[in-house]
């Protein structure tokens, strides 16, 4: 009967461990929960804050046409002038290299000045600057302001 008792005593106390171990877990299940949250949520505003400049999307407006449409899906979100100004302006840079290139005999100087133009572009989206590229540059802000 003794060996019994000594069992059951030692189950209980290993039982005891047990529900003690698990509300520890627990605790620190709930801690490590609870500053997860708060770090997802600082990344998150970390997050609005770096997109929210505009200057993002006006640099991913210039990477083919599709880094346009996702900078266009970007600025619909978070409307900014700056990032509208270079969702214009890339859009009638790529819409110059296309026309450009059905015109057979100025096809290679029309690519060499479409390159050019892309490029003074991205620099000035870069360096947060609106400045229109030359020749068409206000015609494309003026043609494409409802973007």
């Amino acid at each position: 009967m003794s060996d019994e008792k000594k069992l059951s005593d030692d189950l209980n106390e290993m039982l005891g461990d047990a529900k003690e171990g698990a509300k520890k877990a627990a605790d620190k299940a709930e801690e490590f929960a609870k500053e997860a949250k708060e770090k997802a949520s600082e990344f998150a505003d970390d997050a609005k804050e770096v997109l929210s400049d505009g200057k993002n999307i006006a640099i991913i407006a210039h990477i083919t046409i599709i880094g346009w449409i996702i900078a266009f899906v970007m600025n619909t979100n978070n409307k900014t002038e700056f990032g509208s100004f270079y969702v214009r302006q890339t859009l009638g840079i790529f819409i110059l290299a296309f026309i450009v290139s059905f015109i057979p005999l100025i096809n290679v100087i029309g690519w060499i000045l479409v390159l050019i133009l892309w490029v003074m572009s991205l620099i000035g989206a870069i360096g947060g600057n609106t400045k229109p590229i030359f020749l068409l540059g206000k015609q494309f802000q003026d043609w494409f302001k409802s973007l």
